[in-house]
């Protein structure tokens, strides 16, 4: 009961800190729709694509920008931590019995659920323009795309309680993100590339996301790229959630 008491606690704190900040607000509703307004032009050009409409278009590029925002959101909490280490917040934390799990998850579910609302957003707009939404193949995205959000984001604060600096921190999280997202076939389907680079999307987590996205967008509840991103992101989840929770109790202890 305490841990669940505690969670709900920071995780309401959390929430209140992003809605007070409406510039982040916008901002992230924003962007995955300028990412559907820039590129879905383009892409109706590509191979296979050419001349089948923009509903077909974005059946293949709209899951990709899910997968796309489920990693940028679990990003964000990091830089958070940053602040917090800086304003002193942190350390007062170290006099409280609060539970070190509820520090860590509090935040998580706070952005796991502006993530959803965005999600929202951009399928109800893609809807309106021809994307063609599975009901039941949508739920297991949102199972996958939480799992995803949430090893992200206990390693992107881990990562900052780790470095303890702004330049560090942003510094292991800006490296990471442009091969992440290059190697997952995010904006560009991954089978448009050479075999090596086929094969080294492989190593990317968000690559068995994006993949298992698209299948699950149109249905496919029992394909093998669904039951492959399960197989890659529970475990890898789990390990990233102990590390972090080792991490913060070293932190705040």
């Amino acid at each position: 009961m305490k841990l669940t008491r505690d969670v709900g606690l920071l995780f309401w704190r959390s929430e209140l800190q992003l809605l007070r900040n409406p510039v982040w607000l916008l901002v992230g509703a924003s962007t995955p729709l300028l990412y559907l307004a820039l590129f879905t032009p383009l892409l109706g050009e590509l191979p296979g694509l050419h001349g089948r409409g923009t509903g077909a278009v974005l059946d293949e590029f709209l899951p990709g920008i899910l997968s796309l925002l489920a990693f940028s959101s679990g990003a964000g909490p990091g830089f958070n931590v940053i602040f917090e280490l800086q304003s002193g917040v942190i350390e007062r934390f170290r006099v409280t019995p609060t539970s070190r799990l509820a520090l860590l998850a509090g935040p998580i579910l706070a952005s796991m659920v502006a993530m959803f609302v965005f999600d929202a957003i951009l399928v109800a707009v893609g809807i309106a323009f021809g994307f063609h939404a599975h009901p039941a193949g949508m739920a297991v995205l949102a199972v996958l795309a939480g799992l995803l959000m949430a090893m992200v984001a206990a390693f992107s604060m881990a990562t900052a309680l780790t470095t303890k600096e702004i330049s560090g921190f942003a510094a292991v999280i800006n490296g990471l993100n442009l091969p992440v997202l290059l190697l997952a076939g995010v904006l560009l389907p991954i089978a448009l590339g050479p075999s090596w680079i086929r094969a080294l999307a492989h190593v990317d987590p968000l690559y068995y996301l994006v993949v298992a996205s698209r299948s699950l967008a149109t249905g496919g509840l029992a394909s093998s790229a669904t039951w492959e991103a399960f197989a890659v992101l529970v475990p890898l989840c789990g390990l990233t959630l102990a590390w972090a929770t080792r991490v913060y109790r070293r932190a705040v202890a």
